[in-house]
């Protein structure tokens, strides 16, 4: 009878434990996640406010067999660009971190240099570099070749966007094979499958939650950028978009088109949700995990080199070989005065520091609500944060320039609402990087610091977020990274006189000074670099 009573009160115990852990996980959170999303939400009020007066009109305009073709570019690009990088991250996230390659940390750094590039400098290096009188042309010349294929287009597009989104495939994909237990597959192999079968049965599947993730926030991203399709003059949305506005001034129309990219953005959070519900993949025990052995390369080892020397010297050498040479002739013809670049250089680095700090701390109440609440409209709450960063930059800084300038004068052209947009843009990155953490530990870890009477607040200091800190440092990395090259944003909401990088390179292309593009974007790419060593560090190689 005694056992009977001591095992029926242990029960109660722990539904009642387990409840209070619910009311702790959930509603705290979804209430903060609430009030995220509201801020969220008002680029979309603002789009709701401009296109609602269209009428029939502005429904005939959406379904125009223009306007659908601009759709069909956009869903092709945004697939193609898609699937190249994950077919590129996948093998390159496990090359240099699986494996015996060669000086595999520097091969690391050198791809990730790629997504600290802005869209539209690797645009105009791409243009200089493979365009009909490129860099490419010149050398062929010599050998009889008149002309070379058009990069612009489809092509041209797709290349420039993927060399510079692959990286966030890789990212969240490295630390999940970083954290996945080698114990699983070590088994496998002692039952006698390849390397290969352990890799697509045992290996591939516990990477499904972080490539979810990662092909997500390339997708994302190209259906946002601009620099690019719009240099390589592919009709995509943000291009279709930046027209309305900027040549026929008629921002309702505009309005409908980026609304029509949420419905599409809509879409994407949905497969994804599906596609990631219920997956989790948290080590049996996170407090014990052991490295995994280096696999040797043997005589694929050339391949491999070859593999990340292509896409190093694309993505990095090229561009940076290229405003090397537009700075060099600038100081030869005496025109490049350094010291012009230093407050610049400072308020780009400082907002983008802001801003990473505000999404960092932002990130984890949605981040913990997708990660520990099994209510599926939790996960729809936390979805919507996504919306962001698929709006155009553009779209977002109008909609803050109106509702400030509107309803908090005070605030009009002020750092904190450049902060605001920066944030309301790429908080997704960091809900990706902390949810992508958060599904390799353990619940029960929680669940037993709980047990020996850690308070809520204590588990998640002391508990939860050490454990995750290798998410959260990355989400906060790829928004400072985003936030220094981040230009329709900056060009609308920056203080007045607060200048920066991006303003000071798309200042000097509108007025096509080419040659002074070359100082602004290498200082770019040289201050963005100095946060990925950062980043990369904490994780264990």
């Amino acid at each position: 009878m005694q056992i009977t009573f001591t095992r029926a009160a242990l029960r109660e115990s722990l539904a009642s434990a387990r409840q209070q852990r619910s009311t702790w996980r959930v509603n705290p959170l979804r209430w903060l996640t609430v009030a995220i999303v509201a801020v969220v939400l008002l680029p979309i009020l603002y789009l709701i406010v401009r296109a609602v007066g269209t009428g029939a009109d502005g429904l005939a305009y959406v379904f125009d067999a223009r306007t659908l073709a601009i759709v069909g570019n956009s869903l092709a690009l945004m697939l193609a660009v898609m699937v190249a990088s994950a077919l590129i991250g996948v093998p390159f996230a496990w090359l240099t971190t699986r494996t015996n390659l060669p000086f595999r940390r520097l091969w690391l750094i050198g791809g990730m240099l790629t997504m600290v590039i802005p869209s539209y400098i690797g645009a105009m290096m791409t243009i200089q570099a493979f365009g009909p009188r490129g860099v490419l042309f010149d050398l062929l010349h010599p050998l009889g070749v008149e002309s070379i294929p058009s990069i612009y287009g489809f092509f041209g597009a797709w290349l420039t966007i993927t060399l510079f989104t692959y990286p966030y495939v890789v990212l969240p994909v490295r630390a999940a094979l970083l954290n996945t237990d080698p114990a699983l597959e070590e088994s496998a192999r002692s039952l006698g499958l390849s390397r290969w079968h352990v890799f697509r049965r045992v290996t591939l599947p516990q990477l499904r939650p972080a490539l979810g993730v990662g092909m997500l926030l390339t997708a994302l991203y190209t259906l946002s950028d601009f620099g690019a399709v719009s240099l390589m003059r592919y009709d995509a949305f943000t291009r279709a978009i930046y027209s309305q506005y900027a040549n026929s001034f008629d921002r309702s129309r505009a309005a409908l088109l980026a609304l029509v990219l949420v419905l599409i953005t809509l879409g994407l959070l949905v497969m994804e949700r599906k596609m990631a519900a219920a997956t989790k993949n948290y080590r049996a025990g996170t407090g014990c995990q052991r490295k995994h052995q280096p696999v040797k390369l043997g005589r694929w080892t050339l391949p491999a080199l070859i593999f990340c020397a292509v896409l190093v010297g694309i993505g990095v050498v090229t561009p940076v070989g290229l405003l090397l040479a537009w700075v060099g002739q600038s100081i030869q013809m005496g025109t490049l005065h350094l010291p012009d670049f230093a407050q610049p250089t400072i308020n780009t680095a400082g907002a983008s520091a802001l801003a990473a700090l505000v999404v960092g701390i932002a990130a984890l109440a949605p981040a913990f609500l997708a990660a520990r609440s099994p209510r599926k409209l939790d996960g729809w709450l936390v979805q919507v944060a996504y919306i962001g960063n698929v709006l155009p930059g553009l779209v977002v800084a109008l909609a803050f320039v109106f509702f400030a300038a509107n309803y908090l004068p005070g605030l009009y052209q002020t750092l904190p609402v450049l902060i605001l947009g920066y944030a309301t843009r790429f908080l997704p990155l960091g809900i990706g990087a902390t949810r992508s953490a958060l599904t390799q530990i353990n619940p029960r870890v929680e669940e037993a610091a709980r047990g020996l009477g850690l308070r809520p607040a204590q588990v998640l200091i002391r508990i939860t977020t050490p454990l995750a800190r290798t998410g959260i440092l990355g989400g906060m990395a790829l928004v400072f990274l985003s936030a220094m090259k981040e230009l329709p944003t900056t060009l609308l909401l920056a203080p007045t006189g607060f200048d920066t990088l991006p303003t000071e390179i798309w200042s000097a292309n509108a007025s096509a000074h080419f040659l002074q593009v070359g100082a602004p974007a290498l200082l770019l790419v040289i201050v963005s670099a100095l946060a990925l060593p950062f980043m990369l560090r904490s994780q264990k190689t």
